[in-house]
């Protein structure tokens, strides 16, 4: 941000920028960059944005001495992580909640509560492990009540049981105080709902994901059923409204994960939502 304040002096960081992506362009049959065109183009909107740049690490130290809330949000999982994850199939950097203080200038002894985003089944973008994933009718079911398509691309997500497993690691690895589960209405009407407690793998049984990309892919996971609901849950804002199977099902998964659940969403609206407890409450 604060180049847009040194655009005179750009040449150096052009150079290298330029050598790299215009060896790129070329492989893909494109002209290089118009760095003439690019410099006028930051010219044009330098005076707006730098109205609005400052340090953060400055604003927030002073907004939380203030006592304001502050909302961090990671825009993926856990298992995408470059350490952490599901290596090779993973981001390029790290995704687990401590990389908040890192990346803003606040302190790890900073971070409040900690959310984590969980649904109630088990989903996957593209390649990698998979253990709980259902190639079958029930899969496709959960997949087209649960309109699991990329919001960007449209790629059709992998479905699965929800895998107790690998969320206990996530919470884990991200120190999750408590989970949001959502989408607990697309399980409405199964016969029988089941989920992953551990995996066996040659032999053994495994409680976490293994760290190799072979031991991960051949891992079979090992399933608890319970009984499913025919009643509906969607719109439900409270615990009363939920059907006892749908309960029992939430009070296992808070035991099997080690971590409560703190909220249950009940459809894609806002206010179908059951706060168990809230976020933004010390």
């Amino acid at each position: 941000m604060c180049d847009l304040a040194h655009l005179e002096s750009l040449d150096a960081q052009l150079d290298r920028l330029c050598a790299h992506h215009d060896a790129l362009r070329a492989g893909f049959g494109q002209p290089p960059v118009d760095r003439a065109a690019l410099l006028e183009e930051l010219r044009e909107i330098a005076p707006f944005v730098l109205k609005f740049a400052q340090p953060v690490w400055k604003r927030l130290k002073k907004v939380r001495r203030a006592g304001a809330k502050i909302l961090f949000e990671g825009a993926q999982g856990v298992l995408l992580d470059v350490d952490h994850g599901t290596y090779p199939f993973v981001t390029s950097s790290n995704t687990v909640s401590g990389t908040a203080a890192s990346g803003s200038g606040l302190g790890p002894n900073s971070t409040g509560f900690v959310l984590g985003i969980v649904k109630a089944y088990t989903t996957r973008v593209g390649s990698g492990p998979f253990p709980t994933e259902l190639e079958d009718e029930i899969g496709q079911r959960l997949g087209e009540r649960g309109h699991e398509f990329g919001t960007v691309t449209g790629r059709k997500r992998r479905v699965g049981w929800f895998d107790a497993v690998l969320v206990r690691q996530s919470c884990a690895i991200s120190g999750v105080t408590g989970i949001a589960l959502t989408k607990i209405d697309v399980l409405d009407g199964l016969e029988k709902v089941a989920i992953c407690t551990g995996y066996r793998l040659h032999g053994k049984v495994y409680d976490y994901l293994p760290s190799h990309a072979a031991d991960q892919a051949a891992c079979e996971p090992i399933y608890e059923e319970m009984p499913g609901w025919h009643e509906s849950t969607a719109g439900a804002r409270s615990y009363a409204d939920l059907p006892a199977n749908a309960i029992k099902y939430i009070q296992r998964i808070q035991e099997l994960i080690e971590c409560p659940v703190a909220l249950v969403s009940t459809s894609p609206e806002r206010d179908d939502t059951i706060l168990m407890r809230d976020p933004f409450v010390d």
